[in-house]
């Protein structure tokens, strides 16, 4: 009796298989629609459809432009070199971040001049190496080169900067 008692005592909740299936089955399937229960009572919430609250704004939101035009004023006066590197090429220029040749570094920017006004136009417009094109950006090409006339000349060279394209043609 004693062999017995003692195999009692180290049985579990669970005798047969038809209470192994039931046990299974309730752990698994009993939290699943806990879950969804949740789910359903936090989501039911009553909120307020997009726009309700201001349906002329949802309106103008809803049938909003994909593009837009933006029109330059075509005659504002040019900014001035020094301006301009100020604006745009400061930033790479006065550090020399990337490789960038800083500004009046005349060891720098002696083989660059070397290439003439043109070419150092050119690559600024169009990129070289690290440096992105800069042409249609805030600035205009003629603001451009003459941002490359100021750093070069702070390094030497002696380019003159570009005049207004209206103030050429009247030459």
């Amino acid at each position: 009796m004693s062999d017995n008692h003692h195999e009692e005592a180290h049985t579990g909740p669970i005798k047969t298989p038809k209470q192994l299936l039931v046990a299974g089955f309730l752990s698994f399937v009993v939290p699943i629609f806990a879950i969804i229960g949740l789910v359903l009572y936090v989501s039911s919430s009553n909120k307020p459809a997009p726009g309700a609250s201001n349906p002329e704004k949802a309106l103008a939101e809803r049938i909003q432009k994909v593009g837009m035009v933006e029109v330059r004023d075509a005659n504002r006066p040019l900014r001035a070199g020094e301006e301009v590197y100020k604006g745009q090429c400061a930033a790479c220029h006065a550090t020399g971040a990337a490789g960038a040749p800083k500004l009046a570094d005349a060891a720098a920017w002696a083989p660059r001049i070397k290439t003439g006004f043109e070419a150092l136009v050119q690559s600024a417009l169009k990129g070289k190496g690290a440096m992105a094109p800069q042409g249609g950006g805030d600035f205009n090409d003629t603001e451009i080169a003459r941002a490359v006339a100021y750093m070069s000349n702070a390094a030497g060279a002696k380019f003159e900067e570009p005049a207004a394209p209206a103030a050429a043609e009247a030459k």
